[in-house]
């Protein structure tokens, strides 16, 4: 039997596969003759013989893709947590109260996540393409307003407007990830989107010199304002549509009836069933194979339109994703995260440093980013493809059957890595510890949160497929208001209880029950996969599960 290594998967041929889903989450991979293959499994998701299907495209043209959502996460994500290091300074200018100041980083917060109501249905109907530059049209003018404003309520305003602008980068850069990248790609290709997402606060960094040196606030949004034109440009010239229609081809096996079948009829209630994937007619026989669009048809604005999207009611549908567990885990995963590293380290920080024992200067206050980003890149580098890697030696061993839980076994030895960190800064700071031990809890947090935060969205991803754009409005919405509720009182907090009540306390609590869930999805996970198909959520969602 001959089948074909996809290495380099959207090269000079056009790959194929006859991979399927069981239920939503369990992929049978075994190889077919003809089959591409990858990690000695048959590619998932089913390309198209169509070369402009995005997973046929080229190596180099995907990680363009991903380096340019990449970008925008880090710049987006350091324009909205890097003026943390202005709370104090803000508060003199404007004449109130730090505590009212750092409402200039808890609010954006909350409108970076709630964006999603709008720019997730918006690039479901519209593509991916429009929406992504119009985001940053966005962003570039609430930067704009920012470096030109004058009083606390219009820098608030703006604030929130740049943050709103840049939501896209919650959910865009997950989804185009699912749009060109096959299944055993994905965890590497989701690990540099958030690598470059947490870094993004690296930019607290570059905020304090900048105050430092005697400049205002302004010009740190003047630079971001800059950056943001560069990124848009590059947008424009090489961000192409990654929306596609491809329409789900007939199984090899008999053993793909889906949960909810009844006497062989196939259910259309499945939640993340790939059955109802976006749907286009691919060449049938006797059909010639459409030529690959050239460069400059490749830079139209608009290409394509879903007009069956309802966005009003694909809005309120995410919202019943909450009542999914892998969903709800990834909202409190990424919300504790948030919450923690980029509101609370980085509104405490600061302050401690700052006070005796250590009484740095205001520059050096931002290292704390710079830890963050160390962290990150140690798990980040060494272990980005290794649940990828082990998800398919198991899939291998299991005969080629692939569940959605396999990867999470990689989350066992590091779950108590981010817990330990938070006693660590803790006690700390209350006990006026070696600043080491501030810069090495931060580090050895960021360190711990690279595996969960990549992985528990690559499950959630990789068990509800279909459904990625209204499970990512769920998820942005959940993660940024449980974040908003760690970070907004913390200072509060800290006052009235004191540094090792608070993190070495309740934080390390909720964030170790919260690791600990990965025993029930190892469990339970597939169980309860096959149980949430069965239910009202997905009678619920039938009519958004077209079927092919």
């Amino acid at each position: 039997m001959h089948h074909n290594d996809a290495g380099e998967s959207g090269g000079r041929h056009l790959v194929h596969s006859h991979a399927h889903e069981e239920i939503p989450g369990t992929v049978d991979m075994s190889l077919t003759e003809g089959d591409n293959s990858a990690y000695g499994l048959a590619l998932y998701p089913i390309p198209s013989d169509d070369p402009n299907d995005p997973l046929q495209w080229p190596r180099w043209k995907k990680l363009t893709i991903l380096a340019l959502v990449s970008l925008y996460s880090f710049f987006a994500n350091g324009a909205l947590f890097g003026p943390s290091v202005y709370v104090n300074y803000t508060a003199g200018i404007f004449k109130i109260t730090p505590n009212v100041t750092s409402r200039l980083v808890s609010y954006p917060n909350l409108a970076f996540g709630y964006g999603s109501l709008v720019f997730v249905p918006l690039y479901h109907r519209y593509g991916r393409r429009p929406v992504m530059i119009l985001s940053l049209i966005i962003y570039m003018g609430g930067l704009l307003g920012c470096a030109l404003s004058n009083s606390y309520a219009t820098l608030m305003a703006f604030r929130v407007i740049h943050a709103f602008g840049s939501s896209v980068c919650e959910a865009l850069p997950a989804q185009a990830v699912g749009d060109i990248f096959f299944l055993h790609e994905r965890g590497n290709a989701l690990g540099w989107y958030t690598f470059a997402l947490s870094s993004g606060t690296v930019a607290a960094l570059m905020a304090g010199y900048m105050l430092n040196g005697g400049n205002s606030y302004k010009l740190f949004f003047w630079v971001y304002f800059a950056v943001a034109a560069v990124l848009a440009i590059c947008t424009v010239l090489f961000f192409e549509e990654t929306m596609y229609f491809r329409e789900p081809r007939a199984s090899t096996s008999g053993s793909d009836t889906n949960v909810g079948d009844v006497d062989g009829t196939k259910s259309e209630t499945n939640i993340g069933s790939s059955e109802r994937s976006e749907v286009r007619k691919e060449p049938r026989e006797g059909e010639s194979v459409p030529a690959r669009k050239t460069w400059r048809q490749q830079l139209k604005i608009f290409s394509i339109v879903d007009k069956d999207i309802n966005m009003l009611m694909m809005a309120i549908r995410s919202f019943t994703y909450f009542a999914v567990p892998p969903v709800f885990w990834v909202c409190s995963t990424y919300g504790m995260v948030i919450g923690l590293a980029a509101l609370a380290f980085t509104s405490t920080f600061p302050g401690i440093v700052a006070a005796p024992p250590y009484n740095w200067r205001l520059e050096q206050t931002g290292l704390i980013s710079l830890a963050s980003l160390v962290g990150y890149a140690l798990a980040a580098i060494p272990f980005g493809t290794l649940p990828d890697k082990f998800a398919s030696y198991k899939a291998r061993k299991n005969g080629g059957i692939r569940e959605a839980e396999y990867r999470l076994w990689c989350l066992v030895p590091v779950f108590f890595i981010a817990p330990a960190s938070l006693i660590l800064y803790g006690y700390s700071a209350e006990e006026q510890l070696h600043w080491i031990g501030l810069i090495f809890g931060v580090g050895m947090f960021q360190f711990g949160s690279f595996f969960y935060m990549t992985y528990t969205l690559a499950y959630a991803m990789d068990s509800y497929e279909s459904n990625i754009p209204e499970m990512l409005v769920a998820m942005n919405i959940g993660k940024q208001s449980i974040s908003f509720g760690f970070g907004f009182k913390v200072l509060d907090w800290i006052a009235q209880y004191g540094y090792i009540k608070v993190f070495a306390g309740i934080f390390t609590g909720v964030m170790t029950i919260n690791n600990l869930a990965v025993v029930i999805f190892l469990v339970s996970g597939k169980n309860l996969r096959r149980w949430i198909g069965q239910t009202w959520l997905a009678r619920m969602h039938r009519k958004s599960l077209r079927p092919g």
